[in-house]
């Protein structure tokens, strides 16, 4: 069955495109799709869709850090081999990581590009292990990653030479910085369709559609006071498609966050 709602494309504001560009295609494993002076569309490799697009803009202000916007993009690898494969080669290509986390459903390594943007990229476990509590409800956690595990499982699963760093990611979910979780959540599951998964108090939600864990992050962890600033570096825009889509549609979110909806993807 199809999913009816998947994140399928982030646009990001960069200061140096060609600087950007380096990090995300000879450090990260992107492969570029089109390229010109001041954007970019990348894939995570030849042949699959374009999933990220890069747009320079060297004067563009930095966003103050009370204001709403893009807490992280996540990718989400095919298995957990697979993570596994890209963190060695990542490592060695000396991407800095901020963090890795146990969450139950996933495993998760955290770091940034070189405009501050956060990055995720993750692995599901089989939905039938991921933890539970008060009946079905998923329960989420932050615990210490088993990273020489997580290794372990790339060795025990080798891959070919030329076999593409991204091959088989996609974008699982966005995780964004708000000013008011109820006004965000109230939005967001009525413009995607989504439900409340787990919710920690009043300091983050996680949304999400086809019994996920989330396709979307929300929090006030940075204590958010203001909306996204028009045209700021950092995430200008994010595509979702929606079963039921009739025509593409671009919304603002209350944040100001830029949405655009497209129709089911394939």
């Amino acid at each position: 069955m199809s999913p009816t709602l998947q994140l399928t494309s982030v646009h990001l504001r960069v200061r140096d495109l060609a600087r950007s560009l380096d990090f995300y295609t000879r450090q990260l494993g992107f492969v570029i799709v089109t390229a010109g002076a001041d954007t970019a569309t990348l894939a995570t490799a030849q042949g699959a869709p374009a999933l990220l697009q890069l747009t320079a803009a060297p004067t563009a202000p930095v966003a103050p850090a009370d204001a709403a916007g893009l807490f992280h993009a996540a990718l989400l690898f095919p298995d957990r081999a697979a993570l596994g494969h890209w963190l060695r080669r990542a490592a060695d290509l000396g991407v800095a990581f901020d963090g890795f986390s146990d969450h139950g459903v996933s495993e998760a390594i955290y770091f940034n590009d070189p405009d501050g943007n956060g990055l995720e990229f993750y692995s599901d476990r089989p939905r039938d292990q991921w933890p539970k509590a008060d009946g079905d409800k998923i329960a989420m956690f932050t615990r210490p990653l088993d990273l020489p595990g997580l290794l372990a499982a790339a060795a025990s699963a080798p891959v070919a030479a030329d076999t593409p760093p991204l091959a088989g990611a996609r974008w699982g979910h966005l995780h964004l910085r708000v000013t008011e979780l109820d006004r965000a959540q109230e939005f967001y599951n009525h413009t995607l369709g989504m439900s409340l998964m787990v919710s920690f108090g009043d300091s983050a939600r996680f949304l999400a559609a086809d019994g996920y864990h989330h396709h979307l992050g929300l929090n006030t962890w940075t204590h958010s006071r203001r909306a996204q600033p028009a045209g700021a570096l950092g995430l200008a825009s994010a595509t979702f498609a929606r079963r039921g889509t009739a025509t593409p549609q671009t919304l603002h979110d209350p944040d100001g966050i830029a949405l655009h909806l497209t129709s089911e993807s394939s």
